[in-house]
């Protein structure tokens, strides 16, 4: 058994920080621990995709980040394993616990899992071994994961038996309070919408490639930004549907000197609605997170999604946004840069009709090569100095 201070301290040694994770009773000391520092960061991700999407944005900007989950939420993870750190090529420190292991008695939920998440791991080709149990197991295993994701800048996993940390007390948390009393305001003039591409038009307007980054989602989004103007601070995500606002939220913190925007669409944000009560909690004003709702799924047919009944602003508001705006005006995307500036992130939910470019293409760059030359034009890296 060692102290969570053991292996935390280690870590930060060698340049990891930066804590995103959803809940486990084994990892109780280590969140306890980090959470009690201030010195480190720790989102409290509403599952275990979106911390591994929040901790992928964190590395983007050039912090060595460790994502700690249960291994019963594993699946959860599996999108963006396996379609945004394997393709985009992004290293992450996964500390997964090992619930319902075969010689441990545990609740019968944890009993499948616990039989094959070593399995699933060999078959996401992330390397893993056992979490260390002793203090001088700490050093090599670090060594051996940061050498991995160093060379490879691909995630590695450290599995954590029962009982492998000591107790540690909560001190105090951590989360921001954040006051929901935010205007939602809605304006629907119920014209002829405006086209995905019109909206993407006056984005660009307004994010220069100095001091911007501008992140789009899966789909028709990504395309079609690239096919109005390929920019080296755009970075367009495939697979991994409903991540994107994850990574906005990661790479926003790791990065408060550019302003992050995040182009959003209604069947990804659904997917994913959990992200913006995160993002309401700690999210910053330098994100601005826009979603764009055709109420369809367009690049799969076109079939329906069920955004025609909620309200995206409204639940903005209500997760703790700075400001939520709605309406079917692509004036709403300047009125929201023209917003004043605020601790809080921005948020506009626009309604645009379905279809897309004629002839519409894909970057002709692959998803490492695009995250590879954003990167260099922040000047980040995924290299450790240790």
């Amino acid at each position: 058994m060692i102290e969570a201070k053991d292996f935390v301290e280690a870590a930060r040694g060698r340049g990891f920080a930066w804590y995103a994770g959803v809940p486990c009773s084994f990892l109780t000391p280590f969140i306890n621990y980090v959470i009690g520092d201030p010195r480190l960061t720790y989102i409290s991700s509403a599952n275990e995709g979106d911390a591994i999407a929040a901790a992928a944005g964190a590395a983007i900007g050039g912090q060595r980040a460790v994502v700690m989950i249960q291994n019963s939420g594993l699946g959860n993870a599996v999108s963006p394993l396996t379609s945004l750190t394997w393709v985009f090529r992004i290293p992450l420190l996964l500390i997964c616990t090992h619930r319902g292991a075969p010689e441990v008695h545990d609740e019968p939920q944890h009993e499948l899992m616990g039989r094959i998440t070593g399995d699933l791991f060999d078959t996401m080709q992330v390397p893993w071994e056992a979490f260390p149990t002793e203090p001088g197991g700490i050093a090599a295993a670090l060594k051996r994961a940061s050498d991995y994701m160093e060379r490879e800048h691909r995630p590695y996993a450290l599995v954590m038996a029962k009982g492998s940390v000591a107790p540690h007390a909560l001190e105090h948390q951590q989360v921001p309070r954040t006051s929901t009393n935010v205007s939602c305001m809605e304006n629907m003039r119920g014209a002829q919408r405006v086209s995905r591409s019109q909206v993407l038009q006056c984005v660009l307007q307004h994010t220069p490639e100095t001091g911007s980054v501008v992140i789009a989602t899966t789909g028709y989004t990504g395309r079609e930004l690239y096919a109005l103007a390929d920019r080296a601070n755009h970075l367009y995500i495939v697979g991994s549907m409903g991540c994107a606002s994850s990574i906005a939220l990661g790479l926003s913190l790791a990065r408060p000197d550019l302003r992050i925007v995040v182009i959003d669409g209604d069947g990804a944000a659904l997917m994913r609605m959990g992200n913006l009560a995160t993002i309401g909690a700690y999210g910053g004003g330098n994100l601005i997170h826009f979603v764009l709702d055709n109420e369809a799924h367009d690049s799969t047919g076109g079939q329906a999604t069920v955004s025609g009944n909620i309200s995206f602003a409204a639940i903005a508001a209500a997760c703790g946004y700075g400001i939520a705006l709605g309406g079917d005006g692509v004036e709403l995307i300047d009125e929201l840069f023209a917003a004043p500036a605020s601790k809080r992130p921005h948020f506009a939910h626009l309604k645009i009709r379905t279809g897309t470019l004629n002839q519409l293409p894909r970057p002709g760059l692959s998803p490492a090569e695009v995250l590879e030359r954003l990167m260099k034009h922040i000047g980040s890296s995924f290299s450790s100095t240790h």
